[in-house]
């Protein structure tokens, strides 16, 4: 099948008209047309290559929402003219320890959407059945799209921390990944302050669910939060003062980043042992995982905020989330 698509040539580069065979289909596979596609930060920095893994020409997208039109002779749980959508990750073993498990996404054999294959800024994208999911009936396909990486990847943490709806929480950067996590956490039923440097959100984040907005910034609005929060999910990409968040946590509290950040974090020992504290992270989270995100979102009407541009507009899209201008997630549509 010829593919239609959008690719970076370099580091830096603008996206270019691509088209490309994806040869025969796979016993276990399914071909995807591509109705929406979110644009993540993830897709920014495979473009330029800043985790050294990018391989040109290459295709960016990996918030993929679309029907299914071709399977192969394998496949299962999904059918032809399933809408469906395909995340971060297009593949796994389905035989090692972690699989086994129902742990797919952490899998030593996976395989990601945009790493060494072409991923949903195109007409049609391939992936594994198990990572093709099949989208609850009710939900708005216009918005689906960035639940599939920015949705799993802050609502995951809260089941692997056991956040009950009784504690009190923090998120830290309320930008795309952000946002999501407020409105998860004020519908998982918890009292969730917001950390925030840009006072010019105030009244959005209050709204999306937050209690409280704290000048991520401020020394003083810092101290003013100490050992009053359970949970606190980082979401940001740079280096913060990381010992007044752990002030922050009550006793057993627990902090946990999904944010990429490339330089080693200053962690105080003592910090962790006084009030027997904890540092975590994770990455996505289990098809199981993100079908479950998928019907919370349903029954809770939860949606990210976006903005659409068409897919031939992609230059465009990806300069305005580049200048920070998106609200609060950028989605594509084909024609």
């Amino acid at each position: 099948m010829k593919v239609n698509a959008y690719a970076a040539f370099e580091p830096n580069g603008k996206l270019e008209s691509y088209s490309y065979d994806l040869g025969e289909l796979g016993p276990e596979q399914v071909d995807i047309k591509v109705a929406f596609c979110g644009i993540c930060h993830s897709d920014l920095s495979m473009i330029n290559n800043e985790w050294g893994m990018t391989q040109y020409p290459m295709v960016p997208g990996h918030e993929i929402i679309g029907e299914v039109i071709a399977i192969g002779k394998a496949v299962k749980n999904v059918k032809v003219g399933d809408k469906v959508g395909l995340g971060w990750m297009s593949s796994s073993c389905m035989s090692c320890e972690q699989c086994m498990d129902g742990h797919h996404h952490l899998c030593a054999q996976s395989e990601a959407t945009i790493v060494g294959r072409n991923g949903g800024f195109a007409d049609y994208v391939r992936g594994h059945w198990s990572w093709v999911i099949p989208l609850p009936e009710a939900i708005d396909m216009s918005k689906a799209g960035p639940l599939l990486c920015g949705g799993i990847t802050v609502f995951s943490p809260i089941v692997l921390a056991g956040v009950k709806p009784t504690d009190r929480v923090g998120v830290i950067g309320i930008g795309g990944l952000g946002h999501l996590a407020i409105k998860f956490l004020k519908h998982w039923g918890c009292d969730v302050i917001a950390f925030s440097s840009n006072p010019n959100k105030k009244k959005e984040i209050l709204k999306m669910g937050a209690s409280q907005v704290i000048n991520s910034i401020s020394p003083e609005e810092l101290e003013s939060i100490a050992g009053k929060l359970n949970f606190i999910l980082n979401t940001t990409n740079v280096s913060l003062d990381w010992n007044s968040y752990l002030t922050a946590l009550a006793p057993k509290g627990k902090f946990h980043t999904v944010g990429a950040v490339l330089e080693p974090m200053a962690i105080p020992a003592f910090s962790l042992i006084i009030g027997e504290k904890t540092v975590g992270g994770s990455p996505i989270g289990s098809p199981a995982l993100t079908k479950t995100m998928l019907d919370f979102c349903v029954r809770h009407a939860i949606y990210p905020d976006v903005e659409e541009f068409p897919m031939a507009k992609v230059n465009e899209a990806i300069e305005h989330l580049k200048a920070g201008k998106a609200r609060f997630r950028v989605v594509l549509k084909n024609p």
